[in-house]
């Protein structure tokens, strides 16, 4: 496949990113989340972007944890990681990115734009895993908080913001 094939195909999964992010207003609820997903997401494990092992999200569980699901070709996604990364340094939660993408465009990106939570990459397989956690669309950003027992707590598909992000602190303050 061709470099053009690639940037069609990317300019196209973004546009659809965005219009199904915009089809949902962001204070209608997502459906719920099947019964096993949390279980799927807490066996899951992730490959690293530094070529370390991959991440066992076991290893994730005992507090609050925000993750969320992006790729580098997606503009809502693009214009949430400052956000969601200024709440990971102040909120005291974990907060994890899955890379819904391949590692030299993610590893790209991050270097351009640097943030201080760790990114795992999921390929297209992160899609599937971000369905069965609520996501019925499909679309980016997606994003998924769990309280300390692992449990979900909060959906959003569509980028988020301070306020929103802020609000999960009354749900479960940080240990």
């Amino acid at each position: 496949m061709n470099r053009r094939h690639l940037l069609i195909g990317g300019a196209a999964a973004a546009g659809l990113g965005l219009w199904t992010s915009l089809r949902r207003p962001s204070d209608e609820p997502l459906p719920p989340a099947a019964s096993n997903a949390t279980s799927d997401f807490w066996s899951a494990r992730f490959d690293t972007l530094d070529g370390s092992p991959p991440l066992a999200t076991a290893t994730l569980r005992g507090k609050p944890l925000l993750v969320n699901f992006w790729a580098p070709w997606c503009g809502p996604c693009v214009k949430e990681l400052p956000e969601i990364d200024r709440f990971h340094q102040s909120s005291g939660w974990a907060v994890l990115g899955v890379a819904v993408d391949s590692a030299e465009p993610v590893r790209a990106f991050l270097q351009k734009t640097p943030t201080h939570f760790p990114h795992v990459l999921a390929g297209l397989g992160g899609a599937s895993l971000s369905r069965k956690l609520g996501n019925d669309q499909g679309g980016l950003p997606f994003s998924v908080a769990f309280n300390a027992a692992g449990e979900v707590i909060w959906r959003k598909l569509g980028p988020t913001d301070g306020t929103e992000l802020q609000a999960l602190l009354t749900r479960t303050p940080a240990p």
